[in-house]
């Protein structure tokens, strides 16, 4: 398995936990300890607060990963460079962003050391 499959196997993975309200728990053991979550709506979370975020927030019904790249962010370290998009039941329109995702290789496993979302602007 190439790098860049297995980030986009942690990247889908990730989605699938916040469709399943397991968000929390998975993004509190994926995260490294100084880790952080730069988001759309203009927050930087660390760990910690993701964690807390996540628990009990309304889970996504559907998501989509395309465009995707890999950059080389130095030794055993990699960004997964991707649009995102997803929508919540009942919610208009979704959310559309480009996502970065920046993982390092701690004991021979990937951890995701620096997420971040700039929202992409409605077309028009």
């Amino acid at each position: 398995m190439t790098i860049i499959d297995e980030l986009l196997e942690l990247e889908h993975a990730g989605w699938r936990s916040l469709c399943e309200g397991t968000g929390a728990a998975f993004y509190g053991e994926l995260m490294t300890e100084d880790a952080v979550m730069v988001l759309a709506h203009g927050l930087a979370m660390d760990r910690a607060a993701v964690a807390a975020s996540l628990d009990g927030a309304p889970p996504w019904s559907e998501y989509a990963i395309a465009q995707e790249r890999l950059v080389s962010a130095g030794e055993g370290a990699w960004a997964l460079v991707y649009r995102g998009r997803a929508r919540r039941e009942g919610e208009e329109g979704g959310f559309d962003a480009l996502m970065s995702s920046v993982y390092v290789r701690v004991r021979d496993r990937w951890r995701l050391a620096l997420y971040q979302q700039t929202p992409v602007p409605p077309a028009g």
